[in-house]
């Protein structure tokens, strides 16, 4: 059953990028149609600002995202021993780099994994974790946030986060052309022939942003199923991380957390136990933790 949910959340994640990926190349058509009647051009323009946003994003540094959450860095196990010893045998058992850790001092239990590549990763955690989790459920959080480090989520989520940013320019760009008197102006012959095309073109570039806003989400969430998986396959112990997320559907926000970087923890740092109707789970940056907890029993 671990294996089998850790398959299917893998082919989930290859349909939520392939489907971001082609959510661009739309846009691009979209853009290229409505500005220059040239599709081809649109999607060639999408794909280079996105290539751009990618490698901007990705070239920043793990120091600026623990800066953002006032995490300090420890060096060694004499700083904080229980903390240390659990990452580094994490690490270990995935076969990965020993990632730099860092303390975040706030009373609400959380933590998360940054960097670009398992060579340069990072992961943090609260003050509030570590006093309220013993040593079973510290290690079903951490070989969660290992996970992301093993599977590149870290650098996943970047990639959206890119990908996301590049469909904003677009549509930003349309904007701007439109309030300027810019894009198509077709010949009386040829508005009966492209009407159609322009409606479309029109819809997309509006639905864009909530689209990309939405596959970023999905994204997410599957990637911390698919954690919550990695972290039994690592400790060989669901029950440790069962009880951790039960720990968790009680606890207070953070106070210390910066919004842009809520995806990256391992529950949603403003609002652990929120719930939403149905709609509403759609713009979450994680699953609801009933859930994530009733896969887990279920393996």
């Amino acid at each position: 059953m671990l294996y089998q949910q850790i398959n299917m959340n893998k082919r989930r994640t290859v349909y939520v990028v392939f489907g971001f990926c082609l959510l661009v190349a739309l846009v691009g058509a979209a853009v290229g149609y409505w500005l220059a009647g040239s599709a081809v051009v649109g999607i060639i323009m999408a794909l280079v600002i996105a290539l751009i946003y990618t490698s901007v994003m990705i070239g920043q540094s793990t120091d600026v995202v623990m800066n953002m959450n006032h995490a300090h860095e420890i060096h060694s196990a004499a700083e904080s021993p229980e903390l240390w010893h659990v990452v580094e045998d994490m690490a270990m058992v995935a076969q990965v780099p020993m990632p730099r850790v860092f303390i975040i001092d706030d009373p609400s239990p959380n933590a998360f994994a940054t960097g670009n590549d398992p060579e340069h990763s990072a992961v943090a955690a609260t003050t509030g974790l570590m006093q309220m989790m013993n040593r079973e459920e510290l290690e079903g959080v951490m070989g969660h946030e290992i996970t992301h480090v093993r599977n590149y989520d870290i650098r996943l989520q970047t990639i959206a986060l890119a990908l996301s940013a590049a469909i904003s320019f677009l549509v930003n760009l349309v904007s701007n052309f439109w309030w300027l008197g810019g894009g198509r102006h077709d010949d009386d012959e040829d508005r009966g022939v492209n009407i159609f095309g322009m409606i479309a073109s029109v819809l997309l570039i509006i639905l864009a942003p909530l689209a990309a806003a939405i596959a970023q989400m999905a994204l997410s969430r599957n990637r911390e199923y698919l954690a919550d998986a990695g972290s039994v396959e690592l400790t060989r112990n669901p029950q440790g991380m069962i009880s951790a997320l039960r720990k968790l559907e009680h606890a207070e926000p953070m106070q210390q957390a910066d919004p842009s970087s809520a995806s990256l923890y391992i529950t949603d740092p403003e609002e652990n136990a929120k719930r939403h109707r149905w709609l509403d789970h759609l713009f979450d940056t994680h699953p609801p933790l009933e859930d994530r907890i009733t896969r887990l029993e279920e393996m």
